[in-house]
């Protein structure tokens, strides 16, 4: 029986790491989507939306190096190197054709699909960032963020020796279909994946910090930001000015969108999949649709 998500290939970067993807097939003169994973996710995290963006656009999800079934990287993983890393993933999907993508980033990886196309805008038709850290948040950047991230992945590593971290994935994906659910067990809720979470975050807030005074330039590309509604752990004031920064990033382009999902906190591929389906699909249509 096909995988939900698709046949299996692998492409290689530019130092010739190679990387996971599992891709549907669709309409062959739409853009491709590409689905870039938050912090420490592989491509499972999109199992209740790909599937439902294959109905209308060739659609593709990938295992960032060192997570799911890529291979991993022995530099660090800064947001340019992962930036690189999809890129060069890009270069790997066009046909010769000139194939134009659609970008669709949750959390960290809406800061990574940013950078990425700032450095090829030319081929890319669109970015839809969901509920995406964003340099303009100030609370991202309180007064010991970096060793409660510290604190989360020491926890989170002795979650994954237990085995309570994939009982826990498990009820957080609940609804996504079985196959789904098997590889994120076997993939994505084990000590090795939690280090690379944390090699992903190591420079996170230096990081993002920097973008404050030089944030990647995306000129007029297309930008949906995709905000949850609820709190999620963050409290009401925080969603608040969180989304407070979403709307600014939306309106940071010409052709901008700040979308909120009603049913959703972080976790809005989970809770809120036909949000994203839907503004993806408003992209993959073009210019008519946006305007």
């Amino acid at each position: 029986m096909p995988h939900t998500q698709g046949t299996s290939r692998y492409f290689s970067t530019r130092d010739g790491r190679r990387l996971h993807t599992a891709q549907l097939d669709g309409p062959r003169d739409a853009p491709v989507v590409v689905f870039e994973a938050g912090a420490g996710g592989t491509r499972s995290s999109w199992g209740t939306v790909q599937p439902a963006v294959a109905r209308f656009a060739r659609a593709v999800v990938y295992d960032r190096s060192g997570l799911g079934r890529s291979e991993p990287d022995a530099a660090d993983r800064t947001f340019g190197r992962m930036a690189d890393d999809l890129n060069d993933l890009l270069d790997g999907l066009d046909d010769g054709d000139g194939a134009r993508f659609v970008l669709v980033g949750h959390s960290l990886g809406g800061v990574i699909v940013r950078l990425a196309a700032s450095r090829r805008p030319d081929r890319i038709a669109g970015l839809v960032l969901v509920d995406p850290s964003d340099e303009a948040a100030d609370d991202m950047f309180r007064e010991g963020a970096g060793r409660r991230a510290a604190i989360m992945m020491t926890v989170m590593r002795g979650l994954a020796r237990t085995g309570i971290l994939r009982l826990l994935g498990g009820l957080a994906f609940r609804r996504a279909p079985a196959d789904v659910r098997a590889d994120l067990a076997r993939e994505a809720t084990t000590p090795r994946a939690i280090d690379t979470m944390a090699q992903e975050l190591k420079t996170f807030y230096p990081e993002l910090q920097s973008w404050r005074g030089s944030a990647p330039d995306l000129g007029d590309l297309p930008v949906t930001v995709v905000s949850g509604a609820k709190s999620g752990g963050l409290g009401k004031a925080v969603r608040a000015r969180v989304n407070e920064a979403h709307a600014g990033r939306a309106a940071a382009s010409p052709a901008g969108r700040h979308v909120v999902a009603a049913n959703s906190g972080h976790q809005v591929p989970l809770t809120d999949p036909e949000v994203i389906v839907d503004e993806v699909r408003r992209l993959v249509a073009g210019p008519a649709m946006v305007d």
